[in-house]
Formats: C-alpha cells, structure tokens, sequence
C-alpha cells in the first residue's frame, strides 16, 4: 500500500488501448455501470466537467428500458473482473442488443467482451487495490470516451504530481483523527472528491467515515451537531474536515465559514482544508493523495493493515453460498 500510493503519478504515463476498436459506438452520452473502487473514476469526470451526460449505475441490471438506451455507450467497469452487478448489466446489455464496452483487468467481464467481440480495455494488473487504481481507471475512460486531449492533459501528472509532498500532512491529520469518526463535507460539485475521503477512510483506514455536501447540509444534518448536554457523548466523536476550493460559489464559501464557526462554538473539532492545484486535474488528485497517507495513516494508527478488505472478501463468500 505504501508504494502504491508513493509511485501513484506512475499511472499516468499509461497509455490505454482499446480492443475491437471497430465496434466503438460513438456517442456523448454515457451510462458506467460499477461498483466500489471501479465506479470512482467516473464520478471524478463529472467534477472535471459537470456537464457531462454521464450516468453511473451502482445496482443489478440497467438504469433504464433498454429503448431510453439505444443512443448511449454502457461502459461496464471492474477491477476485478467478476463484479456480480456488472457481469449482470452486461448479460442485460448483450440480451438488448445494447452498445457496451468494457474496462477490466481480466476475470469473467474480460472473458466476455472478448468472447463477444465487445470493445474493451484491458488494465495492467499492477496488484493493487481498485480504489488504489484512479490513474490507470480515469484514463481508460478519457480513452473510451474519445477525450484524446484531456489524455494529454492529465498524462502530465506523472511528472507535476509528487505524491511524497503529501505524506507528511496526511500522517499529522491521521493523528488528529485517531479516536474520532471523520465525516467530510464539499462543496456540492466536489462531492465526488468528498466521497473519494470515504472511502478512503473506510478501505484503507478500516474506520466509520461519513460525508456530505453543502449546501443540502444545511437544511438538515447540521441540526443533528447543535450539540446539548444530554448529546455531548454523541457528537464529541466526529472530526469534521470540510474541503475548500477557492472555485466553489462565493455562497457555498461562506455557508463553509459560518459551520465552521457555528461547528467549533459548540465544541467540535473541525478543519478546513484547501483543494488547491495547478489546475483542475492536479487539484482533484493532490486532495486525493492527501486522503490516500491519512487513510494509510489512520489505519497504523490502530495498528491494522491498511491495504487488505478482509470483510468485503467475507461478504462475497456469503452470497455465495
């Protein structure tokens, strides 16, 4: 774990090719069907360009008749390759005639793209965890996609992007956190940024995490911290991190300011932390890093193996049986 997220910049000199490039459908509209670390990707591209028709599908099946779902590329996304919920949708997809593609490192999803002479990617196996995989996974779809610029663009991370120079702050936040539960707020067009600490926090950490988006957060849970005596147990064990980005509405900077204030005035421990980068690339994964040594961190913190999801594995041999 440790040299997967001091070597991350490497990812960025991959340069992904896609199989049975021919039966490429191209199209703006998107439907990314995944789960857990192979669904992140995606999320990222719409803090990249909100704008973008890109809907990401995290169950059994398709999101839609397979008639709403004729003018769209359904990319289907795992790591691993033998996600039951996306080997499923694609079973749907191939039932409905559906234009598909697939990003895998192998396994059963690989296995029949290319039984079925489905375009694909295949990612370089590099043993690592799939949230530990965002490099590798946000160019292949860049790559799907045809977004042959923005390729060139994020490619140069791997020289501007110094994973090291986030090590030392994520160590110091880990021992901040040590004890309490971290819930993350953003901005709502960070969001994915926010969801990425999550689970980072969750998987690499092994710890509860939580987050939220302003300025929906606002309107219900701060209710929840208007801390009273009989409730001072309860809310004592939060650690709120809210991510600023100078970008974000001037509005939504300051409902951050006044929580903030609002948060410490009853006696929570709160931190602002800036999403600052030489563009919009640099600033969504120099944040990412910064969670990646604090979630790595935290779970030295309590003295567990922070690279391993022994209770996922667990879970998939239970609804084997």
């Amino acid at each position: 774990m440790y040299e997967a997220i001091k070597n991350f910049n490497k990812q960025f000199l991959y340069e992904p090719e896609i199989k049975n490039q021919k039966k490429l459908v191209k199209t703006s509209s998107f439907i990314v069907v995944g789960m857990g670390g192979s669904a992140l990707a995606p999320l990222l591209l719409k803090t990249w360009k909100p704008e973008l028709d890109i809907t990401i599908h995290r169950d059994y099946g398709l999101p839609e008749t397979a008639e709403k779902l004729k003018n769209k590329l359904i990319i289907l996304s795992s790591y691993s390759g033998n996600t039951e919920e996306v080997i499923d949708a694609f079973e749907q997809a191939k039932e409905n005639n559906l234009d598909m593609a697939v990003i895998s490192v192998g396994g059963e999803l690989l296995k029949l793209a290319k039984e079925n002479n489905v375009p694909y990617i295949e990612l370089p196996n590099m043993n690592i965890q799939p949230r530990m995989a965002l490099g590798l996974s946000i160019k292949a779809f860049l790559k799907l996609m045809g977004e042959e610029n923005e390729l060139k663009e994020i490619s140069k991370l791997a020289e501007t992007l110094n994973p090291a120079d986030f090590e030392k702050n994520g160590k110091v936040l880990a021992q901040k956190l040590k004890n309490y539960v971290p819930v993350i707020y953003a901005s709502d067009r960070n969001s994915s940024i926010a969801y990425n600490w999550k689970i980072k926090l969750n998987e690499t950490g092994k710890i509860p995490a939580f987050y939220n988006v302003f300025p929906e957060l606002n309107h219900n849970e701060m209710t929840g911290f208007d801390v009273a005596d009989s409730t001072r147990e309860l809310s004592d064990k939060f650690y709120f991190i809210i991510l600023k980005d100078e970008k974000d509405n001037s509005k939504i900077l300051k409902r951050m300011s006044i929580i903030e204030n609002l948060y410490k005035d009853r006696g929570l421990q709160v931190e602002t932390i800036e999403i600052a980068g030489k563009n919009i690339w640099h600033k969504i994964f120099s944040s990412l890093l910064l969670a990646d040594w604090t979630a790595y961190y935290t779970a030295l913190e309590y003295g567990l193996e922070p690279e391993q999801v022994p209770m996922v594995e667990e879970f998939k041999k239970l609804i084997l049986e």
